[in-house]
């Protein structure tokens, strides 16, 4: 709803701001609402979710028209087709990347995760029993050691679910600073006279 509600500002801006100031905007306010879900917890509901959202919705739109602008807006009419067709590509394949990299944070690093949180758990640390959501009685009843088979089945949803969103959260911050970074690239950008 917010990028709906904001495609039309956008393209207002668009026409009268420098490309590269609203690049910047665009991919800043991006990088803050992705790196705001990046502290997500198991208790994470609708409500905390719903401000990093809003901020990306804002957001977006300011990152689709102006590196547009200032990818083709210096050529000359006959070489924009071309041009558009490479930008796209390139698009498509920082797309496809990034969605690999997420798929391997998360896939790869969550494994590794649970099984330090379960050698956290059987040496007796209670915060990564509050962290994983074990009931502090519980946890503090048991003896420190190695978990045995129906405390091990009764901590493994804990354990997994709560590697499975610190994993996320690495993802969300990896996708962060690399957007912010990207901003570095903005004061190289040629300073487009016209839109496209």
């Amino acid at each position: 709803m917010t990028q709906l509600l904001i495609a039309p500002i956008a393209v207002a801006l668009e026409q009268r701001v420098d490309a590269r100031l609203l690049t910047t905007l665009g991919f800043g306010l991006f990088g803050v609402g992705l790196g705001l879900s990046g502290l997500q917890t198991r208790q994470t509901d609708f409500d905390t979710m719903f401000w990093p959202q809003v901020i990306r919705g804002l957001a977006i739109m300011i990152c689709l028209l102006p590196p547009t602008r200032l990818a083709l807006g210096h050529l000359e009419a006959s070489r924009v087709p071309d041009a558009s067709g490479l930008f796209n590509l390139m698009r498509n394949l920082g797309g496809a990347i990034g969605l690999a990299m997420i798929d391997t944070v998360i896939y790869t690093h969550s494994p590794v995760l649970g099984a330090a949180f379960t050698e956290r758990l059987q040496a007796g640390d209670i915060d990564t029993a509050k962290f994983v959501g074990i009931p502090v009685d519980m946890f503090v009843a048991r003896q420190v050691g190695p978990l045995d088979g129906p405390t091990r089945a009764i901590v493994q949803s804990f354990v997994e679910k709560a590697a499975l969103v610190q994993a996320i959260n690495e993802a969300w911050i990896m996708i962060a600073v690399l957007t912010i970074g990207a901003l570095l690239c903005v004061p190289f950008a040629k300073r487009s006279p016209h839109p496209v």
